[in-house]
């Protein structure tokens, strides 16, 4: 059996394919993965011995602007990127048995192509129920799209979706399509999502409600246990005080990092924490030399977390997922995207405080915090968390070996 993953992500993004490949690996089969060229993902994937092809441009420079922007913008990027998948795919992927693909619309779109012309099973996954039309909530706006303000009914705004996916990829996607000799697409946000799309995430964190127009799939979130060690130092920070509050924006380019980090210390420091600061693609940095501060760079989030009186984040799929299920009270300032959505489900649950916009101010993240900080969030955060089902890349794994007939 040979799995090929895809994905053009960030970490949050790239991190479960390395769960779901293990979980393939130890039931036999052989597995290779299409990622961006950023250094990180291809040591990620080296540790449990996965080969990467790298795929189009670094998502990190794209993110934090060392790529300068285009003139064509948008069509550019997608014409560059469904191009790069669908030939990379086809260089590596002959006699594959199953394609799975996740990520950005025109990277999906070159796996799907790759599928088509090789005639190997394809998945479309995502990581978070709100990116996939339902009844049940409003599609994440596309880029230059915002949502029509005076519409209310989620399936004529998920219409309006499908419309907005053809305006902006339909032609960079149609072209590219008709220069391999595939037919052009109508309709290629529902082609590229299938009719039975996987949800990878967790069903008590991000469930798929029904009644639903579509046939989703939910395999639980893809995770894997990080057994690397954190730092000698960052353990003796951990060791020679209070638990500390996390703060970590992951692969979010802040506008004043500077500021984004005096804010989140002194609002720390107000609840008489100490703080531990994640560098991330913003490169937060100490904002002072007192010792009641540590700055990280990569390290072991699961452990980290597990040892943290609480965990400001931005909402990613990734790292909520992390946080949950490392049993951490979370305060979530969301940026934009699935962030608002994992902000609200961490306050319903109870396991955290969605901060109101994505810009606090010291008090309204202290504020936030001290919500985090009660004893009954942490007791809820702690029983979500022994709730939360590890198996999903396990499952995924054996039905993927199903669909390839294995």
């Amino acid at each position: 059996m040979r799995v090929l993953l895809s994905a053009y992500d960030s970490r949050g993004g790239v991190e479960p394919l390395v769960g779901l490949a293990v979980r393939l690996q130890e039931l036999g089969a052989q597995v290779l993965v299409c990622a961006p060229p950023d250094e990180e993902f291809e040591k990620r994937l080296a540790v449990v011995g996965v080969k990467m092809v790298p795929t189009g441009k670094s998502v990190r420079d794209l993110v934090t602007g060392k790529v300068p922007p285009t003139a064509g913008g948008v069509p550019k990027r997608a014409a560059e990127l469904v191009a790069a998948f669908h030939q990379n795919v086809m260089a590596v992927a002959e006699g594959f048995d199953v394609l799975v693909a996740t990520g950005l619309v025109p990277a999906v779109a070159g796996v799907q192509a790759a599928a088509e012309q090789l005639g190997i099973p394809y998945v479309y996954a995502s990581y978070q129920p709100v990116s996939l039309p339902s009844p049940h909530h409003p599609p994440i706006p596309r880029p230059g799209r915002p949502l029509p303000p005076d519409v209310t009914d989620n399936r004529a705004l998920w219409d309006q979706d499908a419309e907005d996916v053809q305006a902006v990829f339909g032609e960079p996607i149609n072209t590219y399509r008709e220069s391999i000799g595939l037919a052009p697409l109508d309709d290629i946000r529902d082609h590229v999502f299938t009719d039975r799309p996987w949800l990878a995430a967790d069903p008590a964190l991000a469930p798929w409600r029904q009644p639903a127009d579509l046939d989703v799939l939910q395999t639980g979130a893809w995770v894997l246990p990080d057994e690397r060690p954190l730092p000698a130092e960052l353990v003796e920070f951990l060791d020679a005080g209070t638990a500390p509050v996390y703060v970590g924006y992951g692969s979010i380019p802040m506008r004043d990092p500077q500021d984004v980090a005096r804010v989140a210390v002194e609002a720390i420091r107000a609840q008489g924490r100490r703080v531990v600061i994640s560098r991330g693609w913003a490169d937060l940095a100490l904002i002072d030399d007192e010792d009641d501060c540590f700055v990280v760079g990569e390290v072991n989030h699961q452990a980290l977390f597990r040892r943290a009186a609480a965990v400001i984040h931005h909402g990613g799929a990734g790292t909520t997922t992390t946080a949950t299920w490392s049993g951490a009270p979370q305060v979530v300032v969301p940026q934009g995207a699935d962030q608002p959505y994992f902000a609200g489900r961490v306050a319903d649950l109870g396991i955290g405080a969605a901060h109101a916009g994505p810009t606090p101010t010291v008090e309204s993240l202290s504020a936030a915090l001290e919500t985090a900080l009660t004893p009954q969030v942490r007791t809820r955060a702690a029983a979500v968390s022994e709730a939360f089902r590890t198996d999903g890349a396990a499952r995924a794994a054996k039905l993927l070996l199903e669909r390839g007939d294995a």
